[in-house]
């Protein structure tokens, strides 16, 4: 069985803009990597380098929010590709929750996958949520899934995730992999009964 998640606090790190894709989250040149150590180091390199030029600073980029393990994002977050090396670069960096207005399908099912919750809530709140975290980065964010909220200072506002998602963190049933290495002996026999297996075994 996977770890159960229920609760995950820790400083955040606010990423505004919508319709932010997979090409920018972890350029297309990174995906030649055997393994997704390191990953996180080039985590949005892109657009990291592009305000860099421009006299800017990009969030990953803040040492204020150096540390940061809640991503507060906008809308849409994850769209384009499928590339699971999105989450993993976000993951890699440190990130171990994210929280937005709304996630692409695809995203959000490989951030389940690997163990990271994807919670939406209002677009009001979540502006209010990078709103507090800009004033005061040392802000501590709590993501419950439990309780179906998120807190921060003295606020909670109300967030969503699916309910089949949500119950296997709270079961601790999010990674299907290890679900079924865990029950191979109960895979093994129920493929033992099966005639199309049995037939070229």
């Amino acid at each position: 069985m996977s770890s159960i998640v229920s609760t995950i606090a820790g400083r955040a790190v606010p990423l505004r803009g919508n319709d932010i894709d997979t090409d920018r989250i972890i350029p297309a040149r990174y995906l030649r990597c055997v393994t997704f150590d390191g990953l996180g180091q080039f985590a949005f390199e892109d657009d990291r380098t592009q305000l860099r030029a421009q006299g800017k600073t990009h969030p990953f980029d803040d040492p204020r929010f150096a540390g940061a393990s809640v991503l507060v994002v906008s809308s849409n977050f994850g769209c384009g590709s499928s590339r699971e090396h999105a989450p993993q670069a976000i993951a890699k960096w440190g990130i171990t929750v994210i929280v937005g207005i709304s996630f692409s399908e695809i995203f959000f099912g490989n951030c389940v996958a690997m163990g990271v919750p994807c919670l939406r809530a209002s677009a009001v709140d979540i502006e209010s949520l990078h709103d507090a975290i800009e004033r005061d980065p040392a802000c501590e964010v709590t993501v419950d899934l439990s309780k179906n909220e998120i807190r921060f200072g003295a606020r909670a506002i109300p967030a969503t995730m699916a309910d089949g998602p949500r119950k296997q963190f709270l079961t601790g049933q999010w990674d299907a992999v290890g679900e079924l290495v865990s029950g191979i002996t109960a895979v093994r026999g129920t493929a033992a009964g099966l005639p199309y297996v049995r037939k070229f075994a």
